[in-house]
């Protein structure tokens, strides 16, 4: 775009018909001709970007935190692992058992399953009676024989609660219970007791 000129006479005067373009001497300023307005214009950028990014955090929210392991109580009152969303308990047993239960799989994070049991922490791990053996802390009293030597389930490794609804207490003869079997398991014409109660005078499920 070619600019205009004002024509000046001898005396230095602006010629009739013409126009002086603005300038510094007519107080007239270009887009940053001074350092003071462009400098108020990148804060105003930088404010009005700041801006942006925080209307966009409270809209989408904040990253979710990853706390360490904590402990829940599972539907079925038993020992959980909670989720990272505060909101979801996965039983014990359903940490590292390489299934991602957690919305976002924090129970099959490396640093939680890398060295089983010793990298779980110590509400998901519980000792059976040989020091050795260990099962999840959701195990124990579930009247499995989930260690092997009953220690998950009699004392005086561990101290059960009496058989609860849906079991009969008697000394069992299958390896898979140790102190109550199931009301299911009653006047089936199998012998699960060996004081053969579970025929006789278990009242079934």
């Amino acid at each position: 775009m070619n600019k205009i000129f004002p024509q000046r006479d001898a005396n230095g005067n602006v010629a009739a018909g013409t126009k002086a373009l603005p300038g510094p001497e007519a107080g007239g300023c270009l887009c940053c001709s001074r350092r003071g307005v462009c400098l108020s214009a990148f804060v105003l950028l930088l404010l009005a970007t700041l801006t942006a990014l925080i209307a966009l955090v409270i809209i989408l929210g904040l990253p979710p935190r990853t706390p360490g392991a904590q402990a829940c109580l599972t539907l079925s009152n038993r020992t959980g692992f909670l989720c990272h969303d505060r909101r979801s308990c996965i039983p014990a047993s359903g940490g590292c058992d390489g299934i991602r239960t957690c919305p976002h799989g924090e129970d099959e994070d490396e640093g939680l399953c890398g060295d089983v049991p010793q990298s779980l922490p110590s509400f998901l791990v519980a000792r059976c009676g040989d020091q050795a053996s260990w099962i999840y802390s959701d195990q124990k009293c579930d009247g499995t024989n989930n260690c092997g030597d009953c220690s998950d389930e009699l004392s005086p490794v561990t101290e059960c609660p009496p058989c609860g609804p849906g079991w009969w207490r008697c000394p069992s003869t299958f390896f898979q219970y140790c102190d109550c079997i199931p009301l299911a398991l009653c006047r089936d014409h199998v012998q699960h007791c060996s004081d053969w109660s579970d025929e006789y005078s278990c009242p079934g499920p």
